[in-house]
């Protein structure tokens, strides 16, 4: 079953349309109710990261949390759904970064990234001056240290990822993760953050979703042991939600374990 999802995920991603990323002005936040939201429309600007194969549609669920908690929030799609280049991702994402503070007059931006997006978001940070632009990072599911399901295509004899360059790159020891993960994982004046799930059925193993030196790594079932989680449901997850929005307010990791 899971070499079908993900055979026919990389298959149809030769069809996917390349869809451009909403303007940082088109998510403004909603008044803010209590002083618990003014905090958070005073706090950095949010930008929702996505990952391969996603398109920002998909990330709405998880910005309308944030803006009904009183986020400025918007969400950028990787160029061409994150199928090429990680470091080219990371480029343009860079510019995107710095509408949204220019837009925005904000210094810095958080960000809580999904999947791939963690990977370039980490690139931005280390190699792209990402590290004086982010205040909060919050990875969801990303395969920091690679996953053998990127494997998968070629052990079953359909060549290295179907030729897809951002799966190739995530594979275990690829030389993109080899460089990304040379030397310290959480560079610069930077909070971090990395939450992973034992269900992530796309990355394998689960703990390859972690970070070193210092980050705040949170496995979702050590605080819920019966919350089922899979690798999309971390950003559609209410209990995950409430990891995400502790860490955007420094708040001490305590999930809720029967948030829906």
């Amino acid at each position: 079953m899971l070499l079908r999802k993900i055979l026919a995920v990389l298959a149809a991603s030769t069809a996917a349309a390349v869809l451009a990323g909403p303007s940082p002005t088109a998510a403004q936040a909603a008044t803010p109710a209590s002083a618990a939201a003014r905090a958070a429309a005073a706090a950095n600007p949010v930008i929702v990261v996505a990952g391969l194969s996603t398109p920002a549609l998909g990330y709405e669920p998880l910005a309308a949390r944030l803006r009904a908690d009183g986020f400025r929030v918007s969400i950028f799609q990787l160029p061409g759904l994150g199928f090429g280049d990680i470091a080219d991702s990371a480029r343009a994402f860079s510019a995107y970064v710095d509408q949204v503070r220019a837009a925005t007059g904000a210094a810095r931006v958080d960000l809580v990234a999904h999947s791939e997006g963690g990977l370039v978001s980490r690139y931005l940070i280390r190699n792209l001056g990402g590290g004086t632009k982010v205040g909060r990072y919050v990875s969801l599911g990303t395969p920091h240290y690679g996953t053998y399901v990127a494997d998968i295509a070629k052990f079953l004899g359909l060549g290295s990822c179907l030729g897809i360059v951002a799966c190739q790159q995530m594979a275990i020891g690829s030389s993109f993760l080899t460089a990304l993960n040379d030397g310290d994982d959480t560079p610069g004046d930077v909070r971090w953050t990395a939450v992973r799930t034992l269900q992530d059925e796309l990355v394998r193993p689960v703990d390859n979703a972690t970070l070193a030196d210092g980050a705040t790594n949170v496995l979702i079932q050590s605080w819920c042991p019966l919350r089922i989680v899979g690798h999309l449901g971390l950003v559609l997850d209410g209990t995950t939600y409430t990891v995400v929005r502790g860490a955007l307010t420094d708040s001490p990791v305590r999930p809720d374990c029967y948030a829906l």
